[in-house]
């Protein structure tokens, strides 16, 4: 075997741990968030079924007649059988890009993470740190989501960017067969192409949670006024109705 073919296959080995580090690697704190909570829905029914088991197995000792040696171990392989069983199931819903659109406008920041997550080892260099930044900018707008009426436009306007144009924009490039993706097509590559969309959308979405989270400070300013107005007026009128 040459030195270029050992070479060659040492950085596949490479190039494919790294894509499995990328694959793990979350980009943002909500798509940690999302997974935490099915981890624990997980473990809370583990521990249920555990829980019943343990208490059908102490009624039937306490009842009918004691477990014994058997008795246990067959109590010790069920309780694993249950952990094992519930430590699988259910897997984790991946969305899919078709689903993003539809999803709970509370949870589409941390989807689309999750969704960006899986796709971004199979981008260029540049447009995976566009990936992370973008990571960033879902987790600012990602509090807004949380008490933004989704009738409204705004919601409309956010649900499209986020739900639609991004993930189109990555999996629109990913349709492009590889050996064309440096190839120049009107001017510019694929790879150039995608690198300008993901800056225009992680510009937009930096903008839209700005534009949001301005609007909730000005109605807490709105209210701090009216709050200083009523309360300085109260102390107005016990000033001018004092008498001495």
């Amino acid at each position: 075997m040459s030195m270029s073919e050992v070479d060659k296959i040492r950085l596949s080995a490479e190039s494919a741990i790294e894509r499995s580090r990328d694959r793990r690697r979350p980009i943002g704190t909500k798509s940690v968030a999302l997974r935490r909570q099915h981890l624990y829905k997980k473990l809370g029914r583990m521990l249920i079924a555990g829980g019943v088991l343990l208490l059908g197995a102490a009624i039937f000792g306490a009842l009918i007649q004691p477990l014994g040696f058997t008795g246990l171990l067959a109590l010790f392989v069920l309780l694993i059988g249950v952990a094992v069983l519930f430590g699988k199931w259910p897997p984790f819903p991946e969305p899919r890009q078709a689903d993003l659109p539809k999803t709970d406008l509370k949870q589409l920041a941390g989807r689309t993470e999750i969704w960006l997550e899986a796709q971004r080892p199979a981008l260029p260099a540049p447009a995976r740190q566009l990936i992370d930044g973008i990571g960033v900018q879902l987790d600012l707008l990602a509090p807004q989501l949380q008490t933004l009426d989704p009738a409204t436009p705004a919601a409309a306007n956010i649900r499209k960017l986020v739900g639609e144009d991004l993930p189109e924009l990555v999996a629109g490039y990913q349709r492009i067969p590889a050996g064309l993706r440096t190839e120049a097509h009107a001017g510019r590559t694929p790879d150039e192409t995608l690198v300008g969309g993901l800056k225009m959308l992680e510009s937009e979405i930096g903008n839209a949670a700005r534009s949001l989270a301005a609007g909730e400070l000005d109605k807490l300013a709105t209210r701090e006024r009216y709050l200083q107005l009523k309360y300085q007026g109260l102390d107005g009128d016990d000033g001018t109705g004092r008498q001495d």
